[in-house]
């Protein structure tokens, strides 16, 4: 039946008890060496992963705050734009509004010039008639002197009708 050999038992134990040790120095220590690179490495990523999330976070909120600043600098250079044109367009209309009241100031000053020139003439016209007509009516010339004082009394009868 069952012999139980204490020579062979305690050859057994010792062979394993040495194959343990030389698993143990040669195979498992190097393996857990390896496990726990493995572990730090993985744990060295980790905390990467960690510190570039942090920093997309924070590399995103500095680009809303940057757009945000750029659309408040573009909002207000629009309105600065805006009050700008308002400002030339009211600068434009006075300037032309000033041009036309000149122009008619000028218009108007020519036509009184004019009615002033036509009148003169008009009025030497008329002596020259009224005292050709006299002379006609009178039938006697009329000399220069008497003439001159004649159209200037008529030119101020004249110019008191008007």
């Amino acid at each position: 039946m069952l012999k139980l050999e204490l020579g062979t038992m305690l050859f057994q134990l010792v062979a394993f008890l040495v194959l343990m040790g030389l698993l143990i120095r040669f195979a498992l220590r190097p393996i857990m060496g390896v496990m726990e690179k493995r572990q730090a490495y993985i744990d060295e990523q980790i905390d990467t992963a960690e510190k570039n999330r942090a920093e997309a976070e924070r590399l995103v909120a500095e680009q809303r705050e940057a757009l945000e600043k750029a659309r408040k600098e573009a909002r207000e250079l629009l309105e600065r734009a805006k009050v700008q044109k308002e400002r030339e367009a009211e600068a434009i209309i006075k300037e032309a509004q000033e041009r036309a009241e000149r122009m008619i100031q000028e218009a108007t000053n020519e036509i009184a010039r004019e009615k002033e020139k036509a009148l003169a003439e008009l009025r030497d016209q008329v002596g020259q008639l009224a005292v050709l007509l006299a002379s006609k009516v009178m039938e006697k010339e009329i000399d220069a002197k008497q003439q001159s004082k004649l159209v200037d009394r008529y030119l101020q009868q004249v110019g008191e009708l008007q």
